[in-house]
């Protein structure tokens, strides 16, 4: 029962992990990057749909980035819903693809995503404190209802605790990292 309990937290840790490497990569750092529209959703007939699946990327230029609509009728909605993202990109339509020209990011625009990055770490080590107090309490449960020892209880809640501390350094690496690229001019 405790190594269920103990793979599952660890399972749902790295994901966590993941997803802290996810919101990392669509925060911009200077080169425009498809991966920075990533959870953009375009109204699309109605239905709200991943600008991935409407369109292809193409970076000619480290600040440029070229969006292709596969349908040309979406390419309103598509410049639409990139006017109204927090990216800060000014997208330009000619009639085939969108342009999308990065602004030079300010030394005060860069602390602004060092705030924000700085926010999606602590949210993804929220998320794995959660996963951690969950995984204790079934612990705790199996060793009042007595289905496993106190001592096993206390092996199990360690194991946990390192656990923890390991997902939490690579949250706190991987923002370290994602700083560094901020800051750097």
């Amino acid at each position: 029962m405790i190594p269920e309990i103990l793979s599952e937290a660890k399972t749902k840790m790295a994901k966590a992990v993941d997803a802290a490497k996810e919101d990392f990569a669509a925060v911009r750092t200077g080169r425009a990057n498809p991966s920075l529209f990533s959870g953009l959703l375009v109204e699309y007939y109605g239905t709200p749909t991943p600008l991935q699946q409407l369109a292809s990327f193409q970076n000619p230029e480290a600040r440029t980035l070229l969006i292709t609509p596969y349908d040309r009728s979406a390419l309103n909605d598509i410049e639409k819903a990139l006017r109204n993202s927090d990216v800060g990109a000014n997208p330009a339509n000619d009639g085939n693809v969108i342009r999308v020209v990065m602004p030079e990011l300010t030394e005060e625009r860069r602390k602004e995503y060092v705030k924000i990055v700085g926010h999606k770490a602590e949210e993804a080590r929220v998320s794995v404190r959660n996963v951690r107090r969950h995984a204790k309490d079934q612990v705790e449960k199996l060793v009042k209802d007595g289905e496993i020892g106190e001592d096993e209880g206390k092996r199990a809640e360690k194991d946990l605790d390192g656990s923890t501390r390991k997902h939490i350094e690579q949250i706190d690496e991987l923002l370290k990292n994602k700083e560094a690229e901020l800051l750097q001019v």
